[in-house]
């Protein structure tokens, strides 16, 4: 009975790492892609170690570990290639309305100039 539940996390984790792939051509800008990708392989990532763990319970510990720097990195370095996209210039699609980050810069320049 375990087997069939760790497969099935397993699988689930599965269908989230192939939606993020999915998303990374789907997506129309550098920006959603990023979101993409890191959303759904984070949730992914950690259901493949959760079914792992289901699968080998003597593994928890290091599968614990494993999570946690998939938790604390994904998203991070995901943070670092927005910015870092954002600082270049690299263009939104024609879709988007608002560039809150954009709007933060220059708002922050202003004060700089008034004082």
């Amino acid at each position: 009975m375990m087997e069939l539940i760790g497969s099935l996390v397993i699988l689930a984790g599965a269908f989230f790492l192939f939606s993020a792939g999915l998303g990374l051509l789907r997506m129309p800008d550098a920006f959603t892609r990023i979101q993409a990708g890191t959303k759904a392989s984070t949730l992914g990532n950690i259901l493949v170690l959760v079914g792992l763990g289901i699968y080998h319970p003597d593994w928890s510990a290091k599968l614990l570990i494993v999570a946690y720097f998939v938790l604390m990195t994904n998203p991070l370095s995901s943070h670092a290639l927005s910015r870092a996209a954002h600082a270049i210039g690299t263009p939104m699609a024609a879709s988007t309305i608002t560039d809150a980050l954009r709007d933060a810069e220059n708002a922050h320049k202003e004060e700089g100039d008034a004082g």
